[in-house]
């Protein structure tokens, strides 16, 4: 599967200060590196430690959304009296989400924090029963407050300058479609969606290969199609 690592690579050089969030995770005794963390560690070689930061999202502590964009009484979403009032960890006085104030030890501030500071974010991620993991949709649903600004309280859209990109790694069923669908999610959100930072790698389209010698075969496939690609 031809896969556009070379064009993500070029694009980025044109960036100043990038942030690569992943999503994939193993045991933490495991020293076995995901496939999409492999493409984030991948690029971050070609492109240098001083522009390009990866924050591993599955080893910070993010509490579950608690649904605040639903409430009865109606959407309470991102409202000013929910900013987080901690310059630290809010320098930009941007980061509104009702739980990091109700749980003080919840950690998506360092999220928030690099994102607001860079020009470029690509998230990455696994394809797990045809959706993306559940790390990454916790992700996302927790940063529900930026889309909620610009689209229900009408504030200016916060994203619109930072590009942003979805890289996505599956093993045989739905990559295309858990692409498309994310991209759109994306774009909701008022990102600059960029064509070349958005692609999906699956190792087969035979979803019901479940086979042993398929998984294992499956990272040498990936090792082949693109990490060997990058120039």
């Amino acid at each position: 599967m031809k896969v556009p690592i070379n064009r993500s690579i070029n694009y980025l050089k044109n960036k100043k200060k990038i942030l690569l969030l992943t999503t994939s995770n193993r045991w933490k005794g495991d020293n076995e590196i995901p496939k999409s963390t492999l493409i984030s560690k991948t690029l971050q070689k070609n492109l240098g430690k001083n522009k390009v930061t990866i924050l591993d999202t599955t080893k910070i502590k993010i509490y579950h959304c608690e649904g605040n964009i639903s409430r009865n009484e109606g959407n309470n979403c991102g409202k000013p009296e929910s900013q987080l009032k901690n310059k630290f960890k809010n320098p930009s006085g941007n980061h509104r989400c009702w739980a990091s104030i109700n749980n003080k030890d919840d950690e998506l501030w360092k999220i928030s924090k690099l994102l607001f500071e860079s020009d470029c974010v690509i998230f990455f991620g696994s394809v797990r029963w045809g959706q993306m993991n559940a790390y990454y949709q916790k992700l996302i649903e927790r940063l529900s407050w930026i889309e909620n600004r610009h689209s229900t309280l009408r504030e200016k859209n916060l994203l619109k300058n930072i590009d942003a990109g979805l890289i996505i790694t599956g093993q045989n069923w739905n990559g295309k479609n858990v692409l498309q669908t994310q991209q759109e999610v994306l774009k909701f959100f008022g990102f600059n969606l960029i064509k070349d930072l958005c692609w999906n790698w699956q190792y087969t389209d035979n979803f019901n290969d479940e086979t042993l010698a398929s998984y294992q075969l499956s990272a040498k496939k990936f090792e082949t199609d693109v990490i060997s690609l990058v120039k």
